[in-house]
C-alpha cells in the first residue's frame, strides 16, 4: 500500500490527539467523514496503524529512570519462552527485542529509584533461561518512537509500500 499526504496528515493528527473523533479529524483535514473512516480502516488493515491510544509516559507516574539491559539466554530455552517469562514477570520492561551481537535480547526498563532498578535487574536474572545481563543508564532521551518524519518522507516520495500477510 502507498501512503499519500492525506494518510500522513491523518496519522500525524491522531498521533498528536489520539482521542479525536472521526468527525473532528474530517473537519480539520477538510475531507468527508467517510474518507477518514475508510482511510483509517485501510491503514489498520495494512498494519500501518496498530492502534490509536494515548501515549503513556512512565515518568508521569514516577518512573523517571530508564535503562537498557542486554540479556544473554541459555540457548536450550529459546528466545520466545524466555521473552514470555520476562514479559510476565517484570512489568517494568517497556520494550523488548531479539537482537544480533553479543546478547540475545535487548530490554528497555523503567524504574523509580536506583534501588528499584537494581531490584528489577535481580528479578530479570532469576527468570529461567537468563544466563547473564549487562546494563546501561539512559542519561537523556532525545526522542522515542520517531515515525512521523518517516511517514511524511514516504508520503512526499510516494514510496511507502506496506507488505501485508495476504
Amino acid at each position: 500500500m502507498r501512503i499519500d499526504q492525506l494518510d500522513a496528515d491523518l496519522i500525524e493528527l491522531l498521533t498528536d490527539s489520539p482521542m479525536l473523533p472521526v468527525m473532528e479529524c474530517a473537519r480539520r483535514l477538510g475531507v468527508a467523514r467517510g474518507t477518514v473512516s475508510s482511510r483509517l480502516a485501510r491503514l489498520h488493515e495494512a498494519g500501518v496503524i496498530r492502534g490509536i491510544v494515548p501515549r503513556i509516559e512512565p515518568a508521569g507516574f514516577g518512573y523517571t529512570l530508564v535503562a537498557f539491559c542486554s540479556v544473554e539466554i541459555i540457548q536450550k530455552y529459546g528466545h520466545d519462552p524466555v521473552a514470555t517469562a520476562l514479559e510476565e514477570a517484570i512489568p517494568e520492561i517497556v520494550d523488548m527485542y531479539t537482537v544480533t551481537g553479543t546478547s540475545d535480547l535487548q530490554l528497555r526498563v523503567v524504574a523509580r529509584t536506583p534501588e528499584d532498578l537494581q531490584d528489577i535487574f535481580n528479578r530479570i536474572n532469576t527468570v529461567p533461561g537468563v544466563a547473564r545481563t549487562s546494563s546501561s543508564f539512559a542519561l537523556h532521551e532525545h526522542f522515542q518512537g520517531r515515525t512521523l518524519p518517516l511517514v511524511e518522507a514516504c508520503a512526499k516520495a510516494g514510496s511507502a509500500t506496506v507488505q501485508t500477510d495476504q
